[in-house]
């Protein structure tokens, strides 16, 4: 994938406003030309919306001079002032366009750019993270957090250059023409500023409660869509209803909220301009009366300040924009500051021409400080398979994720090929194993699409072949579409036993010097599942098997088995060296296969 490389060293807090404008602003910087343009484009913008009320105020200054002696003034002046004013509208609405299409056009490759980051990063997260947040709440920042900070750069970053310009030069031309007046006609301003100030905290505020409501409501949703089986069979969707129903209200509630703040700056801000406003008219009125100014300058003064209505009105969009950048690029930030807890080491290399011989040596690991392994010890060797089996919760499917590094162990070290895995590269030690976990997830695409999603040029004679091994392809062949059916979200179109074989097929396309079976055959049958097993013997025969399940008769065949309790391993050794101890093996034996035989 190529990306733009951004520094985000320039603040680690994300809670710090200042910080995340900060950040924003350094990555729109790096669209020089788009900038340049939109900065350029102000500038036009302003000169011509500034002389507009200048053109007005000679105008005016016109009219007064006929009224007062018609024979002193060259109407011809009128024609020339209607062009000027006709030109300066044309070229400051032509220059705005502009600039706001720079400002979109940037809040748009920046939001391209961090839904790209966004992603990678998602991708590099370790399983811990995953395993403590929910789905949604993701789904929500990939989509209303990214549109926030686009927002911001859109409606908030060239808008900002635009209003300080045209305040800034406004303001001298202003006061150098009358100083009271001047003061007069932006007295609103520090108002505007300090309201405007005061509406962006309790915004910003309002806007993080409402991206986390927005999450909260996704995580409804998203546990229902993908529950909706269990919600129609207890006939729960009056309870779902509700809620969502609540969820929703808490949503709109802080949703409401927000406009009545908005609502209520707005009219303020409008209310302290129409005041100077008024003040204007009143002083300037008797300035005119006593012969201290022109009608004409008045005018400009009135013009410029209808001018700035639009500003003003803009400022509560500003403001809006900026509370919602700072609440949403927090969010993200958080995100794309996290530091995986799965690296690769600077040492770190491909191990090419691997073996396959796996050590576990004394290893330790404990999720969030509880332990779930203690001095695990085992050899596993090509063409050597062993079983894993034990009660619910004593460590077996940790095992299967430590060895690709899914997480790390808290002490004691993984070898393959006597190379520690934390030595080898996260790409060349995941090509170098598989795990086919019990909970196959099938993506929306077709059959053969799934099967090869670790190798999309595999040949199809490989695709047909992994499924054979796996009991697949009599039914795919059946298929009127054959290896182009679609799977439908989440494998829904085949059946649990079904997936579980396509999963396993997927696995041994890649051909791995290490396969990790994680009662992947839980929902196949026995008879199928010893045809599976019989075929993935020649497909294995010179690959490291690993083997866990709860059914016995899923490893009986295995070269060693290891019955692990606790987290402990309690005993090992092949099935008839386990059931002559009889031990927890032999008991669990008993228990599942006997009565069956009996």
């Amino acid at each position: 994938m190529n990306t733009k490389k951004i520094d985000f060293s320039i603040t680690n807090n994300p809670d710090s406003a200042s910080g995340t404008y900060i950040r924003i602003i350094m990555m729109g910087l790096k669209y020089k030309l788009l900038l340049v343009l939109g900065i350029i484009s102000i500038f036009f913008a302003v000169g011509f919306q500034l002389w507009m009320p200048i053109l007005i105020g000679n105008g005016v200054e016109n009219i007064s001079k006929i009224v007062t002696n018609s024979n002193q003034v060259d109407q011809s002046q009128f024609i020339l002032i209607g062009i000027y004013l006709l030109l300066a509208s044309s070229m400051r609405g032509v220059f705005t366009g502009l600039y706001n299409y720079m400002g979109e056009s940037i809040g748009q490759h920046i939001g391209y750019e961090l839904r790209l980051l966004y992603y990678e990063k998602l991708q590099r997260l370790s399983f811990s993270y995953h395993s403590n947040i929910h789905s949604g709440d993701l789904i929500t920042r990939a989509l209303l957090d990214i549109e926030g900070v686009s927002m911001f750069v859109r409606t908030a970053f060239l808008r900002t250059i635009f209003l300080i310009l045209l305040l800034g030069i406004g303001m001298y031309m202003v006061i150098n023409t009358d100083l009271v007046l001047g003061l007069l006609s932006l007295s609103f301003v520090p108002f505007a500023g300090w309201r405007s100030i005061s509406t962006r905290l309790q915004l910003r505020t309002s806007w993080y409660k409402l991206q986390e409501k927005m999450s909260t409501l996704t995580k409804v949703m998203d546990e229902n869509m993908a529950g909706i089986r269990v919600v129609r069979s207890f006939f729960s969707q009056k309870f779902e209803m509700r809620k969502f129903d609540k969820a929703s209200k808490e949503t709109l509630n802080i949703a409401n909220e927000q406009v009545e703040i908005r609502s209520i700056n707005i009219s303020l801000i409008s209310t302290s301009f129409l005041i100077s406003m008024g003040l204007v008219i009143w002083i300037g009125g008797i300035k005119v009366i006593q012969g201290n100014m022109t009608i004409g300058e008045l005018a400009t003064f009135l013009a410029f300040m209808s001018i700035l209505q639009a500003p003003v009105r803009m400022l509560g969009m500003m403001v809006n924009a900026f509370a919602r950048g700072a609440a949403s690029g927090g969010r993200l930030f958080a995100v794309l500051d996290m530091d995986p807890e799965i690296k690769e080491s600077k040492n770190a290399k491909d191990l090419s021409n691997a073996k396959g011989i796996l050590k576990f040596n004394n290893v330790n690991f404990g999720y969030e400080g509880e332990r779930t392994l203690t001095n695990i010890n085992f050899e596993a060797t090509p063409g050597h398979t062993i079983g894993i089996v034990g009660p619910p919760g004593s460590g077996k499917s940790t095992i299967a994720h430590l060895i690709p590094r899914f997480y790390d162990p808290t002490s004691g070290s993984i070898t393959i090929d006597n190379v520690d895995i934390k030595d080898i590269t996260l790409e060349s030690l995941r090509h170098l194993v598989s795990v086919v976990e019990q909970d196959s997830f099938l993506f929306t695409a077709s059959i053969d699409q799934n099967v090869a999603y670790g190798n999309p040029w595999a040949e199809d004679r490989d695709v047909e072949v992994a499924t054979k091994n796996t009991q697949l392809y009599n039914y795919i062949a059946n298929l009127p579409n054959k290896f182009n059916t679609m799977v439908g979200e989440r494998g829904v179109s085949l059946s649990g036993g079904q997936r579980q074989r396509l999963s396993i097929a997927r696995s041994i396309l890649l051909k791995p010097k290490i396969i990790i079976f994680d009662d992947s055959t839980s929902a196949v049958d026995a008879a199928t599942e010893q045809k599976i097993r019989i075929a993935l013997r020649e497909a294995t025969k010179s690959r490291t098997s690993i083997i866990i399940s709860h059914r016995l008769s899923s490893l009986m065949h295995a070269d060693e088995i290891i019955f692990l309790e606790f987290g402990k391993i309690q005993e090992r050794g092949t099935h008839e060296e386990l059931i002559s101890k009889g031990g927890k093996y032999s008991e669990l034996y008993e228990l599942q296969i006997r009565p069956k035989v009996n």
